[in-house]
This record gives structure tokens, sequence and C-alpha cells, in this order.
């Protein structure tokens, strides 16, 4: 019985780990496209694209 719970439990945390890590590649893509837009965007009117 242990190690069917054993089992269960560890399919639970990489099932857990898979989608939070799917999630953050979302999120990663979503933030370079905006800051790819941004600097696109940004070139055009002759400005710097680095704040510093």
């Amino acid at each position: 019985m242990g190690l069917v719970l054993a089992v269960l439990l560890l399919a639970i945390l990489f099932g857990a780990g898979g989608f939070a890590l799917h999630a953050l590649w979302i999120v990663a893509v979503v933030l370079l496209v905006a800051w790819a837009i941004g600097f696109i965007a940004r070139a055009g009117d002759g400005a710097r694209w680095y704040r510093w």
C-alpha cells in the first residue's frame, strides 16, 4: 500500500511540475514577444532602446 501511495505522489508531483514548466514557457514567450515589439517600435523614432 505504501508503494502505491509513493508512486501516486510522484506522479502528482511530476504532473504538477510539468504543468508549471509549460506555463512558465508560455509566459517567457509572451514576454519575449512584448519585448521584441517594444524594441522594434522604439527603434523607429531614433531613440535608444536601452535605459542606461
